[in-house]
């Protein structure tokens, strides 16, 4: 093949600027472009981080309370059955003489000397 058997094409240039334009800048605006968007991209999600970080904080504190919830409710029911109970005189009057307590007109008396 001879090199004239594919002719080269003409290209057309822009003709070089004159004064001090005539450098050729060499920022490249497309590279720096994309650095400045990934930049502002990952401030957008770090700013998503710390609210994020709170509701998983605030459902965790959520999920304790609700134990906690839980447990003064089986607590609020057994204080009420207690409570129940304590009105009920023959209840009361077991108590009482749990306690060492005597009826009216009752005497008391005191063991002494007697195995445990």
């Amino acid at each position: 093949m001879s090199a004239r058997a594919h002719p080269q094409r003409y290209r057309a240039r822009p003709a070089p600027r004159s004064g001090s334009r005539a450098r050729r800048s060499r920022v490249n605006w497309e590279k720096l472009c994309r650095r400045v968007l990934v930049l502002v991209l990952f401030a957008v999600l770090a700013s998503y981080l710390n609210p994020v970080v709170n509701l998983v904080d605030d459902w965790r504190d959520s999920k304790a309370e609700q134990e906690r919830f839980t447990e003064l409710q089986h607590e609020h029911e057994r204080l009420s059955e207690r409570v129940a109970a304590i009105r009920d005189p023959d209840t009361a009057e077991q108590q009482a003489r749990r306690q060492g307590m005597v009826g009216p007109g009752e005497r008391a008396y005191v063991l002494r000397g007697l195995p445990d």
